[in-house]
C-alpha cells in the first residue's frame, strides 16, 4: 500500500496491526490440524475460525461469521464487560472451545450459540433463552455449557436437552463467571471447569452484593441513565466467591474463605483431583487445594508464602501425568518452575507462564539474562531446552507432537507463526507505513533496559527535545525485542523528538527481587528509574536536549507522566497523562493492595503515592486525557486531580473522551488524539 494513509489512522483502523494476524491456536491431539482465529482482511474486525492442515500445509475457513450473522453484531452488557476486562476489540469469534479430541468447537456470536463439526465445517445453531456467555464443550464432546442471565446451563448435544445446573439466588449472584477482580487482575476470564468425563462441573458462585456501587455516566447523552457497576476499590469489600461441584446434585466446596477470599484459578484434568488456588487478601499466602468431589472437602497440597506477595502465573497449578503438582514460585532469586518439591528450572531463568504439561515435560515461556526476549522452553527434571531459536518474543501451543511457535522479532513486523511439521500459518495484517529504527540499551547502575528512537531523517549534531514514552509499572513491559512494540514511538520521534522508552523496577522478566522493589513505593522507585535512565542515555547520546523533556503515558504510564511533572519539574518540562490513577484509594483491591497494602493499615503509603496533594506544586504544562466510559480507571481520577489543580490555581488542560473506555478509541479520535498530543508537546517544549 502507498503512503496516502497516516500512521495514526492506519494503526487505529487495524487495531494496532492485530487484524488479519492469526491467534488463539489449538492443535488437534493427532497433530493433523491446527485451529485458529483470523480476520479475513487487515481492516476487518470479524474473526473466523480456520484450520491449518499439517500434512498439506494448507488453510481453510471453517466458520465465516459474515455468513452466520447478517445483522450487525449485538452484544449484551455482560459480554461487553467481559471484552473490556480482556481488552478484546475484535468482533466475530473472539474465542472458541473444543472437546479433547478436537472433533467439535463451540462459540458464541451476538449472544447466539453455535457448534461446528471440525472435520466437515458443518455449523448448527443451538436454541437458547438469553444471551450466551462463555460456551465450553466438555472433554468428551457430549455436552456443552454456557452462562445466560447469571445461570449456568448444560446442553446434551445428543438429545438437545438444556438443563440449568445452577441459577442465581439473588439479584447480585452469578454462576460460572469470573468476577471483576479475577478478570481484571488475575487474568482469569472463566468461572467453570468440566470434569474429564463431562459428568460434573466445578463452578464459581459470585455474590457482588457486598461490593460498592459506582455509576459511570455519559455526559454527552444526558438522557442515558448512568451505568451502575460493582467496583471493589482498595480497602472496600470484594465479591464473595464460592465454589461448588454441580451435577446430579450440588456439593459445596469448603475452605477457609475468610482467610483466603480470592479464588485465583482452578483446573480439573484426568491426572488427579480438581485443584483450586486460593489467596489471602494481602496476597502473601497462597494455598493449592485438592477437592473431594463427593463431599466438597479440600486437602491442602501446597501452602506457599512470601513476605511481599506471590504473583499469579498463567497455567498453574496443574498436575503432571505422573500426579506431581506444578507451580511457579520465587526460589533463590528466580521465578522457577517447581514440580513436586523440586525446582526444575536453573539459576537465571525467569519463568513467565506455563503453556502445557505433558508426559515429555512442561512447556513454558521464560526470560534468561536479557529480559527483552521471551523464549519457549521445554522443561524436564533434567533441565530446560530452548525451543525458540531466533531473538525475539515467542509464545507457543502444542498437541499431537506438533509445536506451533508464534514469534515476534526486531527484523520483521508482527508475529510469524511456524509449525514444527513444516510450513507456517499466514497473516494478512497490514504492513505499517513506517519502520522503527530502534537502539536497545542497557543503562545506569541498575542496568535499566531502554529503547531510544530518533527521527528517521535525523542529522547528527542536531539537538532534539526528549520524550519519555513509558508504561513503567508492574506487570507490563514496553522494552521488548519486537518491532511492532515501537511503532507509535517511532512516529512520535519522526515528529521531531528523541523518544526514550524505559522499563524500570517492577516490570516482569528480571526476577522476584526486581518485581518487589516497588513495594509500598510505586511513585518513588518507578519515577527514579525513568530519571536515571534519561540521564544515563543523555550522557552517551549528545543530541538529547535535557533542557526540553516531555513525558507521556496511558494508565500506569499516565500516572507516571503526571507524577513526573508534579514531583520532578527540574527534569520534566511537560507531561501528557492518559487515563491516570491519581488517588490509589479509587483503584481496585487486588492490584493496589498488593503493592501498597491495605489503606486502613497504611494510609500514609496511599497519601505518598497519590497525586492530589501534589497539585499546588504544578509548574509545568500538563494535559490530562480520560475516557468518560472507563470502568477500570474511572474518570473521577482525572476530575479530582483537575479540581485540586484548579483549587490551587494551577493551569492545566483536560481532554475528556466521550464514550471511550480504558481501551484506545476509534479510528478518527485515535488519530486526532495523537496529533493533539504532538501539538501540545511542541508548544510546551519549544
Amino acid at each position: 500500500m502507498g503512503n496516502e494513509i497516516s500512521f495514526p489512522r492506519q494503526q487505529a483502523r487495524t487495531q494496532r496491526f492485530t487484524l488479519g494476524a492469526p491467534r488463539t491456536f489449538t492443535v488437534s491431539p493427532d497433530g493433523a490440524k491446527v485451529y485458529f482465529l483470523r480476520t479475513a482482511a487487515a481492516t476487518s474486525r470479524a474473526n473466523g475460525l480456520w484450520a491449518f492442515d499439517t500434512a498439506s500445509r494448507t488453510e481453510s475457513l471453517l466458520v465465516d461469521p459474515g455468513v452466520l450473522l447478517t445483522d450487525p453484531e449485538d452484544l449484551s452488557p455482560e459480554e461487553r464487560a467481559r471484552r473490556e476486562r480482556s481488552r478484546e476489540q475484535a468482533a466475530g469469534l473472539v474465542g472458541y472451545s473444543t472437546d479433547a479430541d478436537a472433533r467439535l468447537a463451540a462459540f458464541a456470536l451476538s449472544g447466539r450459540l453455535f457448534v461446528v463439526e471440525l472435520a466437515t465445517g458443518e455449523v448448527r445453531e443451538l436454541p437458547v433463552a438469553g444471551a450466551v456467555l462463555d460456551p465450553r464443550l466438555d472433554p468428551t464432546g457430549r455436552r456443552l455449557a454456557y452462562v445466560a442471565d447469571g445461570a449456568l446451563h448444560v446442553v446434551d448435544l445428543g438429545t438437545g436437552e438444556d438443563r440449568v445446573l445452577a441459577a442465581p439466588d439473588g439479584p447480585d449472584v452469578t454462576w460460572g463467571l469470573a468476577e471483576f477482580i479475577a478478570a481484571e487482575e488475575m487474568d482469569r476470564h472463566r468461572g467453570y471447569w468440566f470434569a474429564p468425563d463431562g459428568g460434573r462441573v466445578l463452578a464459581a458462585r459470585v455474590d457482588n452484593s457486598p461490593v460498592l456501587r459506582w455509576h459511570i455516566a455519559d455526559p454527552a447523552n444526558p438522557a442515558t441513565p448512568a451505568a451502575e457497576i460493582a467496583y471493589p476499590a482498595a480497602g472496600t469489600p470484594n465479591a464473595v466467591v464460592e465454589v461448588a461441584v454441580l451435577g446430579d446434585r450440588r456439593v459445596d466446596v469448603a475452605w477457609d474463605r475468610e482467610a483466603f477470599p480470592y479464588l485465583v484459578t482452578a483446573s480439573w484434568t484426568s491426572h488427579g483431583r480438581p485443584l483450586l488456588q486460593v489467596q489471602s487478601r494481602d496476597q502473601r499466602r497462597v494455598l493449592v487445594l485438592a477437592v473431594d468431589v463427593e463431599t466438597g472437602a479440600t486437602e491442602v497440597v501446597a501452602d506457599d508464602t512470601d513476605p511481599r506477595w506471590l504473583e499469579v502465573v498463567p497455567g498453574v497449578p496443574r498436575w503432571t501425568p505422573a500426579g506431581e503438582l506444578v507451580r511457579v514460585l520465587p526460589v533463590d532469586g528466580a521465578n522457577r518452575l517447581v514440580v513436586g518439591d523440586r525446582a526444575w528450572t536453573p539459576d537465571g531463568l525467569q519463568v513467565r507462564a506455563v503453556l502445557d504439561v505433558a508426559e515429555d515435560g512442561v512447556l513454558v515461556t521464560a526470560s534468561a539474562d536479557d529480559p527483552t526476549q521471551v523464549h519457549v522452553h521445554l522443561v524436564t527434571a533434567d533441565g530446560a531446552t530452548r525451543l525458540s531459536t531466533e531473538d525475539g518474543v515467542h509464545g507457543a501451543a502444542r498437541g499431537g507432537g506438533v509445536l506451533v511457535l508464534v514469534s515476534a522479532g526486531m527484523d520483521h513486523f508482527g508475529a510469524r507463526v511456524t509449525v514444527s511439521t513444516g510450513g507456517g500459518i499466514g497473516s494478512s495484517a497490514e504492513t505499517p507505513v513506517l519502520t522503527p529504527a530502534v537502539r536497545l540499551l542497557t543503562v545506569g547502575e541498575r542496568d535499566l533496559r531502554a529503547a531510544l528512537l530518533l527521527p528517521r531523517d535525523h542529522v547528527p549534531g542536531t539537538r532534539l527535545p526528549v520524550l519519555l514514552d513509558p508504561y513503567g509499572g508492574p506487570h507490563a513491559q514496553r522494552v521488548l525485542a519486537a518491532r511492532n512494540a515501537y511503532l507509535t514511538s517511532q512516529w512520535l520521534a519522526d515528529q521531531g523528538f528523541a523518544v526514550l522508552v524505559v522499563d524500570g523496577r517492577g516490570t516482569p522478566g528480571r526476577g522476584p527481587a526486581w518485581e518487589r522493589d516497588i513495594a509500598f513505593d510505586l511513585a518513588g522507585t518507578t519515577l527514579e528509574d525513568q530519571v536515571d535512565a534519561l540521564r544515563a542515555v543523555a550522557a552517551i547520546e549528545p543530541d538529547l536536549d535535557v533542557t526540553r523533556v516531555g513525558i507521556r503515558g496511558w494508565s500506569y504510564g499516565g500516572y507516571l507522566a503526571a507524577l513526573a511533572v508534579l514531583r520532578r519539574p527540574d527534569v520534566f518540562h511537560a507531561g501528557i497523562a492518559g487515563a491516570p490513577v491519581t488517588d490509589w484509594r479509587l483503584y481496585d483491591t487486588h492490584y493496589t493492595e498488593r503493592y501498597l497494602g491495605h489503606p486502613d493499615e497504611r494510609p500514609e503509603v496511599y497519601d505518598t503515592n497519590s497525586l492530589l496533594a501534589d497539585a499546588p506544586k504544578l509548574e509545568r504544562p500538563l494535559m490530562i486525557v480520560h475516557g468518560l466510559a472507563d470502568d477500570n480507571v474511572v474518570a473521577a481520577h482525572t476530575l479530582r486531580l483537575s479540581s485540586a489543580l484548579l483549587a490551587a490555581g494551577r493551569p492545566h488542560t483536560v481532554l475528556p473522551l466521550s464514550g471511550v473506555t480504558h481501551m484506545t478509541p476509534q479510528e478518527q479520535v485515535a488519530e486526532n488524539l495523537l496529533l493533539l498530543q504532538v501539538d501540545f508537546l511542541k508548544r510546551a517544549l519549544g
